[in-house]
């Protein structure tokens, strides 16, 4: 005969919608079957009654036969004839009417009794019991989502865990005894089936049609076979329900898994699992639901208890993930779509399962499915990634190892060298040293300095009798703010800075948003700090959006360059180098992420510091033609002065001559016509000079 369907009893602790649409296939089946075994019960049972019917008949007419003698008929005389040939025939009907009386119990007990075993037994005996549990555990589960994350409660969560642990272990137990119960009926359909038809055969064998004995005889085999195959299934069936009622015991309650003995897994590139999924009914309203998730490919998928085929929730190519807080829930990340424009917020159900689905959708967004080796490039990528932010002993220890004429170098190549398509790991570690210097701190949060130079400055120049600022901002920063041409304020979220060795290479900002990238991923650093960042042509301002306080700010002089990831836009960064005047000669490197306007921003950095530059050209040609105008002035000044000086000299030198006595040693003296005569004369050339 051919196999037998079974569902899977190791399913149904996940109890995945997939598993309930195979259960609910079976619960079909058992419908099917009970409703054509009660028409078959049906028909059997006239047929029982219907021989039943035919042994009263003939015993009827046997009794009758045997009362002829005892009838007394007015015509009729003592025929002796008639009543020995009536008796003979009474004797033969009574046999029949015996025999037939026998066919009748046996039917009963070949025939009626296992398919009325069968109808009233087995398949009243699957009843939909699991539906009940199925509710407890959801009440149950959705009580343990709802505990709050601030106001931590541990008797509240002490009841909340015990009363998943008990519902989830009922659950469980249930559904294995019940899928247990439909394997055996697949078994038992074809014997209740099987066993009235020979029962019924064997009886007209014996009595009416000995050829049915080969028929009978040949099922019978078949019945026997499928017997003990039930019964050997049934004994593997409670073996499998006996060891995972002792292996999944731990797994009932959703405690934290201990790191040593559960670690996270980051290696995934598939993963399915319930979670809810945030919907928004209204502007500030929402809701959860609890849904299965599942990965296929480059695409996440969610599929509903009473639905066929998943349907698509986003596409993960090119994504981001990260860890947020939620709705006062524990465990919620969010998944962002490459463009920015989908955010789907899920809550899982402790935090190992949060960080394994975080890893997978890393992993996918970055297409290591697509790979024969997906699992083995998966652990590479985050071998390299914790190698990156390791701290500075074993990065150090590490780069000692590889250099030249060091045999952990060559330990080392061979070791990675045969896996295939990585770099050398020499080569990855000078080009690494020579963007990043080895064992640099990562810094993920804003710390701003300026908050404790305005503070001094505050304090220094309080005295004087200005008015300080105690949000952190000064009089300068608004002026520079109403000046500027350009201002373009933009939404972006810190996700770390570190120090650089160099501003000249075009990758130190690709492979510093590495090292930050993977130094999140690996410490579960998920919280970002949203800010305004507001590009104008003297500065970059970080401005916190809530209370409008600067941040940081950044003078575009010392802004050398800024660029956007080459596939997800919405990461962008720039270097920044103090000058020498300051003292301080170091290299930063700043990354932001922003929602899909990376490219953007660096473009309106790059217009700031262009518009920045002309002004800077047009005030130099300023100052050069106002010095030139000075110097202009300044030379007719002193020629002015030189014919002043001129003058004075040639008038000293004619009083002189004036005052000289004449020949006879007397003095010369004017009238006073003549004086006045000279003293028009020198108005009137004074007054030509300055005509001419």
């Amino acid at each position: 005969m051919p196999g037998i369907e079974k569902l899977p009893i190791e399913e149904t602790l996940e109890d995945s919608p997939q598993t309930r649409s195979l259960l609910r296939v079976f619960e079909e089946d058992t419908a099917a079957v009970s409703s054509y075994c009660t028409q078959l019960y049906q028909a059997m049972q006239r047929i029982y009654d219907a021989q039943n019917e035919l042994s009263a008949a003939t015993h009827l007419t046997s009794r009758l036969l045997k009362e002829y003698d005892k009838q007394r008929f007015p015509l009729g005389g003592d025929d002796e004839v008639m009543s020995s040939t009536l008796q003979q025939f009474a004797k033969v009907i009574d046999e029949l009417s015996s025999c037939h009386a026998v066919l009748s119990t046996q039917l009963a007990d070949a025939m009626m009794f296992p398919i009325t075993q069968f109808k009233e037994r087995d398949l009243k005996g699957n009843t939909h019991t699991h539906t009940q549990t199925h509710t407890h555990h959801d009440v149950a589960i959705n009580r343990y989502s709802r505990l709050s994350k601030k106001r931590d409660n541990d008797k509240v969560r002490a009841e909340a865990v015990e009363d998943v642990y008990t519902s989830r272990k009922k659950q469980h137990q249930t559904m294995m005894h019940y899928f247990c119960s439909l394997n055996t009926l697949q078994y038992k359909k074809k014997m209740a089936l099987l066993e009235p038809l020979l029962g019924y055969i064997m009886n007209l064998s014996f009595t009416c049609f000995p050829s049915f004995l080969e028929l009978w005889e040949q099922y019978g085999v078949c019945v026997c076979s499928v017997r003990q195959e039930m019964e050997e299934e049934v004994r593997q069936m409670q073996e499998t329900i006996q060891d995972m009622e002792r292996s999944c015991d731990l797994l009932y309650a959703p405690y934290e898994p201990d790191p040593n003995h559960s670690p996270v897994c980051r290696n995934l590139t598939q993963k399915q699992g319930y979670l809810y999924i945030r919907n928004k009914t209204g502007l500030v309203s929402s809701t959860w639901e609890r849904q299965y998730f599942f990965t296929q490919g480059g695409n996440l998928m969610q599929q509903g208890r009473g639905e066929v085929a998943g349907s698509l929730v986003t596409d993960l190519d090119n994504s981001s993930v990260m860890a947020v807080d939620c709705d006062d829930r524990r465990f919620c990340f969010q998944v962002t779509s490459f463009d920015g424009k989908k955010m789907v917020t899920l809550q899982s159900e402790s935090r190992k399962d949060c960080e394994e689905w975080i890893a997978t959708i890393n992993n996918i967004s970055r297409r290591i499915y697509l790979s024969e080796n997906a699992e083995e490039l998966a652990a590479r990528v985050n071998q390299s990634a914790l190698e990156a932010v390791t701290p500075s002993p074993s990065f150090q220890q590490r780069h000692e190892s590889l250099r030249p004429g060091s045999k952990g170098r060559v330990a080392r190549a061979g070791s990675i060298s045969s896996v295939g398509s990585e770099p050398s790991p020499a080569l990855s570690v000078l080009s690494l040293d020579a963007l990043v210097a080895p064992g640099t701190p990562i810094q993920f949060d804003i710390i701003s300095p300026v908050s404790e130079e305005n503070s001094g400055q505050n304090k220094t120049i309080a005295p004087s009798g200005r008015r300080s600022n105690p949000f952190g901002e000064s009089r300068d920063d608004a002026e520079d703010n109403e000046d500027s041409i350009l201002h373009q304020l933009f939404i972006v979220r810190f996700l770390g800075c570190m120090e650089v060795k160099t501003i000249e290479s075009a990758d130190v900002i690709s492979e510093t948003m590495r090292q930050i990238l993977a130094a999140r991923a690996i410490h579960n650093i998920f919280r970002m700090t949203e800010s305004h960042l507001l590009v104008t042509c003297d500065c970059l301002k970080l401005i916190d959006p809530q209370t409008q306080v600067t941040r940081l700010r950044f003078p575009l002089s010392t802004v050398h360059q800024s660029s956007s990831h080459q596939d997800n836009k919405r990461l962008f960064g720039f270097v920044l180098q103090s000058g020498a005047a300051q003292g301080d000669n170091r290299a930063v490197c700043y990354i932001f992420e922003s929602n899909n306007e990376g490219e953007k921003i660096c473009d309106s950095i790059g217009l700031a510091k262009q518009i920045a530059f002309h002004s800077e050209m047009v005030r130099k040609k300023e100052q050069e033609k106002a010095k030139e105008k000075q110097q202009e002035e300044l030379s007719k000044q002193r020629q002015i002065e030189k014919d002043l000086e001129e003058q004075s000299r040639l008038i000293a030198a004619s009083s002189r001559s004036s005052n000289q006595p004449g020949p006879d040693g007397q003095f010369l003296v004017l009238s006073s016509s003549q004086s006045e005569d000279s003293d028009t004369g020198e108005e009137g050339k004074k007054k030509g000079e300055s005509e001419a």
